[in-house]
């Protein structure tokens, strides 16, 4: 007999607050759990958790397992696994979702080595199949020229990794009701082997890529890195921010930290404007979940105009002048 029932969520938090990330989890967990008619409850971890519970519980979650120590403030191997396998033993879910993040994509193979069962990583979508009652997971193959469609009829918890921004957040409603768990973590400081010895945060400057409403971002077509300031000079008047694909990341035009795509930065803004850029499906992949797509590129049979709200077939370099200036005027106004 199948004992195990219910979602859970192993949530992140960062620099005090719920990380995007477990939002964006506790939505599609939700869902999950509701066409289960089953419960979703949430895994959080570090000294700051059980402050953390009630703003979870108003995001979805029936139940937020909270546990409370020092050890956990920051990602660690041996110390996650323990807390998260624990829980995972204890209350036996049925499904257990992470973030496709620095940590969901260490924890995850660790957590599932331990639990058994089956693995997605890199999801795209999650559904439940309405026959079997079976998770099923949307993944990118062959390099994001293909989704694959994954489904784990052995044994449970079925486990997977969510990529960020690729699914809507939760909507947060206050008058939920929930219930706080404390979470005895049970860590032996000596049997954590290892250690963190430095933290050296990335400086940003302007507005994160992931966190943009307006997104430019400039492919091979470009020509050049001095041709991305058309794009920086765009992205201002817009208050929005500027990417690139693998090819000028490779030529070094742009950072590699501006990669967007499957190999690079996941984004869902309101806007995004693809300029000069083929549409590679590695890339197409990071961008799905933009509200309005906007492509330019002189070549009518680029592959991006397949997945574009609106097209615009001619050369940037005569589009992007005249189409700033007029936003310019529009702004100021």
């Amino acid at each position: 007999m199948d004992n195990h029932r219910g979602v859970l969520v192993c949530g992140e938090i960062g620099e005090g607050k719920l990380a995007p990330i477990t939002i964006e989890l506790l939505g599609v967990g939700r869902k999950l759990a509701d066409e289960l008619d089953e419960d979703l409850s949430v895994l959080l971890m570090g000294s700051q958790a059980g402050s953390l519970g009630q703003e979870t519980i108003a995001y979805g979650a029936d139940n937020v397992y909270v546990a409370e120590d020092s050890l956990l403030d920051h990602y660690n191997s041996d110390a996650y696994t323990q807390v998260a396998a624990d829980l995972c033993r204890e209350m036996s879910p049925s499904i257990v979702l992470l973030g496709h993040t620095d940590i969901g994509s260490d924890l995850a193979p660790r957590l599932n080595a331990r639990l058994g069962g089956g693995l997605a990583t890199g999801c795209l979508a999650l559904s439940i199949d309405p026959e079997t009652r079976l998770l099923v997971s949307t993944r990118p193959v062959f390099g994001g020229n293909a989704h694959a469609t994954v489904v784990s009829k052995s044994a449970k918890p079925q486990m997977a990794t969510i990529r960020p921004k690729t699914v809507p957040p939760a909507e947060r409603d206050d008058s939920r009701q929930g219930r706080i768990i404390p979470v005895e973590s049970k860590l032996d400081p000596s049997a954590i082997k290892v250690k963190v010895v430095e933290r050296v945060k990335e400086e940003v400057e302007g507005i994160k890529l992931e966190d943009a409403e307006v997104v430019v971002v400039g492919g091979r077509g470009i020509g050049s890195a001095e041709n991305f300031e058309m794009l920086r000079e765009l992205a201002n008047v817009l208050g929005g921010a500027v990417g690139a694909t693998r090819p000028p990341c490779d030529e070094g035009w742009v950072p590699a930290t501006l990669q967007v795509g499957q190999s690079g930065r996941m984004v869902s803004p309101k806007l995004y404007i693809g300029v000069a850029l083929s549409g590679a499906m590695a890339h197409i992949s990071g961008i799905l979940g933009s509200k309005v797509i906007v492509a330019i590129n002189k070549d009518e049979e680029a592959n991006i105009f397949n997945v574009a709200h609106f097209g615009i077939v001619a050369d940037y370099k005569e589009v992007l002048p005249p189409l700033t200036a007029k936003l310019k005027e529009l702004v100021g106004s």
